[in-house]
């Protein structure tokens, strides 16, 4: 049998590029443009490389009893590293998977195919409008990983993108995403601002050294209109390889401070980061 190859292809927002791991058969990068997007593993589909990945997966552990079938909404398809892991700790669950790039969507499809039997539906569209044309309290989560290039859309980080993602979750669902920030945590803080908003409750996962403003890094935001399992959420991220920390309540209340929420009209991506920050050799 033949090593696997690289496959490079132009889609619709950029150069997507899939590479194999030569240290695990059956695992693949994604890139978009040179930035890492997404890691598989055909053969074990809940191994999560990365740690933001890792830390969206806790969340997902601990949002309701193990096992259990959710109906889960993922904003940013990627390679669909997430929806595969649901698929099998999750067996059962129903999950649509929104990615504006159609081509990524055929490229993953065809090379990283979805295991057969998955409740995985994919849908080529913009994430805001296709969220304004979902139904009301139709997910139980709602997963927001949307880049363009290495940043966050600012029509994602606004007001009324998250009430209608509020109109979308179920009373006791869990909206969680993935943002890029650096200390003053400008951008950070103003999400926190505006998900507060919606929602009456605010959990925050990053790593210390990020939070101590040392480094450009990923956070991974949870929000809900029910208490937040955060006993188990810290035990899960504390014992990850990479641990993180989880800050809430007044802790977090603090990290905000007098940040505002965020306008349509306001709204910005999230910060460019640096050179290097999120590349690979």
């Amino acid at each position: 049998m033949k090593d696997p190859i690289p496959v490079t292809r132009v889609t619709d927002h950029g150069t997507a590029k899939l590479m194999p791991d030569v240290d695990r058969d059956r695992a693949w990068l994604l890139t978009v443009d040179g930035a890492p997007q997404s890691y598989v593993d055909l053969d074990e589909p809940a191994h999560l490389e990365f740690e933001y990945t890792r830390r969206l997966g806790h969340v997902l552990d601990v949002v309701a009893e193990p096992g259990r079938a959710l109906d889960v909404v993922h904003l940013g398809g990627g390679a669909l590293t997430l929806p595969r892991y649901v698929a099998v700790t999750r067996p059962g669950s129903r999950q649509d998977v929104v990615e504006a790039d159609r081509g990524l969507l055929e490229l993953v499809s065809e090379h990283l195919p979805l295991p057969r039997g998955a409740r995985i539906a994919l849908h080529a569209a913009d994430a805001r409008n296709w969220l304004e044309h979902a139904p009301a309290a139709s997910a139980d989560v709602l997963v927001a990983d949307v880049f363009t290039g290495s940043r966050v859309p600012a029509h994602l980080t606004s007001v009324a993108y998250v009430r209608e993602a509020g109109r979308v979750l179920r009373d006791g669902g869990a909206y969680l995403a993935n943002l890029p920030d650096a200390a003053p945590f400008a951008f950070l803080r103003s999400q926190l601002a505006t998900l507060a908003t919606v929602f009456g409750e605010l959990a925050l996962i990053a790593e210390p050294g990020v939070l101590r403003g040392r480094r450009f890094g990923n956070a991974v935001l949870v929000a809900g209109r029910r208490p937040i399992d955060v006993a188990a959420l810290a035990r899960l991220t504390a014992s990850d390889a990479f641990p993180a920390r989880v800050e809430h309540d007044a802790a977090l209340r603090e990290f905000v401070g007098s940040a505002r929420a965020v306008r349509d009209e306001d709204a910005v991506p999230s910060p460019e980061p640096p050179e290097g920050a999120f590349g690979i050799g």
